[in-house]
């Protein structure tokens, strides 16, 4: 065992009690063990000289600025010490190994590699491609079947025109036949239809012999073409090949001692990146050099992206597209891990509050922690509990969702009338809202507009990414309210409804940058989230009055 990547921990621990199940990975509270581990890579980060690399943290530092995930596993050898191991996310400084970190699951960039040797010769025939693409040869040939297209289509429009000059010839002709005899008019028939047919067999032979040159002209381009689509046929069988290759060889193994290739988990069409980031990385090597995990955790460092919300120093959940088929169907096998509190029912023991009722339509306060509508594993939500309580009710009921952690005013109709009438203000945007939230932070400003364009976060479901490109128009009015124990209280005034819009204006550096408290998505997990929903104002769908509700119970406070 190398001692460098499994370290002791340099500090007493004897007092510290290790956990009784392994981190799960998609959510959790970072052990103490955990943060002693993160502690001491992060003040390695700080002083290290064996690499450089930039994270956004010094001015006028050359290189890209990239941040990156880093990770910690505490585990115990064979002689039942605790210590801890360390990875990184991807290539760092452009390279994958480096001491004091676990090394990739299969560096296919290291230079004896089959797939520096395969792509080799990959890159032989795309020079080959290149070099007969831009040849003289097919430049030449192409431009002689330009030339031969343009000469054939000249020549052809030339008969053409002829054929209708003669035609009308042949009918002035006619017109003097009057002064001939009918003998002579039919000699003079028979002349004038044989000029006829002679043109138009002309430019029947014409157009013949132009396709013909045509023909051969491309034919003379095909044999350059016919290579350059060979070769391309012969790289996407080696690509294809290699493809198959690595995803055999890129190998995991569990407690158990199995062994799972990447291309088994994922059907042979893996996403990219999978398998690099940090938490497969510790596992994989912890497994293979007998070591016991005891808990995981995973922090940023560096600048934030302009897309995602990450936070310098702060810990963060693995990632699901990548992470989650490798780590949950196979990787965790064998280990006692804390329960999936994704499979937990939130809304257990809370209750709906009736805010407003009559006839068509409800408002209701939902607790935070609780589904608007039935998800893929818990199906008890606001949905749920109004079609038990009104089984009669004939509408669709929801006519708008507040996301799961956030509490607040919901809408619900009896009928299908008064759904669509109340969809149609939300249409509209004559709808409006106004929510309460805790900042974790201080706010110098008193009021404000952010505007940030939002789309799902496809690697990572269901966090939101600021996205101008694909992402899909979110704005938000915010009022601040007072500023007490380094926290600022907000109101919110949203303009449009995005999934975690109010979420991510808050933390984003280019919004509040200010997360709010208790988010475990986009800030720190805490309590709850310190967002709620509190007033909502809209035209009564049949007695047309403006209605405001903003008596829900506030649970920020």
């Amino acid at each position: 065992m190398k001692k460098l990547l499994f370290q002791p921990f340099k500090t007493n621990i004897s007092g510290i009690s290790l956990p009784e199940k392994f981190t799960f990975p998609f959510y959790y509270e970072p052990h103490e063990l955990s943060i002693i581990a993160s502690n001491a890579l992060q003040t390695y980060l700080e002083t290290q000289t064996n690499f450089e690399h930039n994270f956004g943290l010094q001015k006028n530092q050359e290189g890209l600025v990239i941040g990156k995930m880093f990770g910690v596993l505490v585990c115990q050898n064979q002689e039942g010490e605790q210590g801890y191991l360390w990875a990184f996310s991807g290539k760092l400084a452009g390279v994958n190994n480096h001491p004091y970190f676990v090394p990739t699951i299969f560096d296919m960039l290291h230079e004896d590699s089959f797939f520096r040797k395969e792509e080799e010769v990959l890159n032989a025939i795309n020079r080959q491609i290149e070099i007969l693409e831009n040849s003289d040869e097919l430049q030449s040939k192409t431009n002689q079947l330009e030339t031969t297209k343009n000469e054939a289509t000249l020549d052809i429009q030339n008969q053409k025109d002829k054929i209708k000059r003669l035609k009308i010839e042949r009918d002035e002709k006619r017109i003097s036949f009057t002064n001939l005899s009918s003998s002579e008019i039919k000699q003079l028939e028979v002349e004038l239809s044989e000029e006829s047919k002679k043109e138009s067999i002309l430019l029947k032979k014409m157009t013949k012999y132009w396709n013909f040159e045509i023909e051969k002209a491309k034919n003379q381009v095909n044999l350059v073409l016919n290579e350059i689509n060979q070769l391309k046929e012969e790289r996407r069988i080696k690509s294809g090949a290699l493809q198959q290759k690595l995803f055999a060889e890129y190998s995991f193994l569990n407690l158990l001692g199995e062994r799972k290739s990447i291309g088994e988990i994922f059907n042979n069409n893996p996403p990219a990146g999978a398998g690099e980031c940090a938490a497969p990385k510790l596992l994989h090597y912890a497994f293979e050099k007998q070591l016991k995990p005891i808990a995981m955790a995973e922090f940023w460092w560096g600048q934030s992206p302009k897309s995602e919300i990450r936070k310098h120093k702060q810990f963060y959940p693995a990632c699901k597209s990548k992470c989650e088929p490798i780590l949950l169907s196979h990787m965790l096998k064998g280990l006692d891990m804390e329960a999936n509190p994704f499979q937990e029912n939130p809304a257990e023991g809370k209750t709906i509050e009736i805010v407003y009722e009559d006839e068509v339509l409800l408002v209701i306060n939902k607790p935070a922690e609780f589904l608007s509508v039935p998800g893929k594993i818990i199906s008890d939500s606001v949905y749920q509990r109004v079609k038990e309580l009104y089984p009669n009710a004939t509408g669709p009921l929801i006519v708008h969702r507040l996301d799961m952690s956030t509490s607040g005013l919901m809408l619900i109709a009896k009928d299908e009338a008064t759904y669509v009438k109340l969809q149609s203000q939300f249409i509209k945007r004559t709808i409006k809202k106004r929510y309460v939230a805790l900042l974790d932070g201080i706010l110098e400003e008193n009021e404000g507009f952010i505007d940030l364009p939002l789309r799902v976060d496809l690697d990572d479901r269901p966090r939101q990414l600021v996205c101008y490109e694909h992402g899909k128009s979110a704005q938000t009015k915010w009022i601040k309210i007072e500023t007490k124990n380094n926290q600022t209280l907000v109101y919110f005034y949203p303009i449009t409804g995005r999934t975690h819009q109010l979420r991510v204006h808050s933390s984003h550096e280019l919004g509040l940058n200010l997360p709010i408290v208790g988010d475990d998505l986009y800030g720190k997990k805490g309590d709850r989230l310190h967002l709620h929903a509190e007033q909502i104002t809209f035209i009564h769908p049949h007695h047309y009055w403006w209605l405001s509700e903003a008596e829900a119970t506030n649970y920020l406070c």
